[in-house]
């Protein structure tokens, strides 16, 4: 006898549940640990971010030079080369000096932990 396989019958999860992975899967933790997890996931981001732009700066750089090397002469083609070489260095000093910036101006509005955000946080519900 064959039964019908019904929709609901078929598991959609692991029998122990789902679990994340890495520093993000919360395996046995608790709200304790939440903030510090929270700034560690800023932390990577802000990294993978600084990581993508300098890719960027690399590869706008390497096809400003190469577009330089075969302008032919072209003083528009070498001007329009030049500019984008500069501004892919403006970008990546944009990019590398934002973090100092915003250290700057939490220090001259008086916040301390603009930097820390949960912890920040943390400390303005506890007020």
């Amino acid at each position: 006898m064959i039964s019908k396989l019904i929709a609901a019958d078929i598991p959609l999860s692991p029998n122990s549940g789902f679990g994340g992975f890495g520093k993000l899967g919360l395996e046995g933790s608790s709200a304790e640990n939440a903030p510090s997890i929270f700034n560690s996931f800023i932390s990577g981001v802000i990294g993978v971010l600084t990581i993508v732009a300098a890719l960027w700066f690399i590869f706008v750089f390497i096809t400003g030079a190469i577009s330089m090397i075969s302008s032919g002469g072209d003083k528009g083609a070498l001007e329009s080369a030049k500019k984008r070489i500069f501004n892919a260095l403006i970008g990546l000093a944009v990019v590398v000096a934002s973090i100092f910036v915003v250290e700057l101006v939490g220090k001259l509005l008086g916040i301390d932990l603009i930097l820390n955000p949960a912890e920040f946080v943390q400390n303005m519900w506890a007020q």
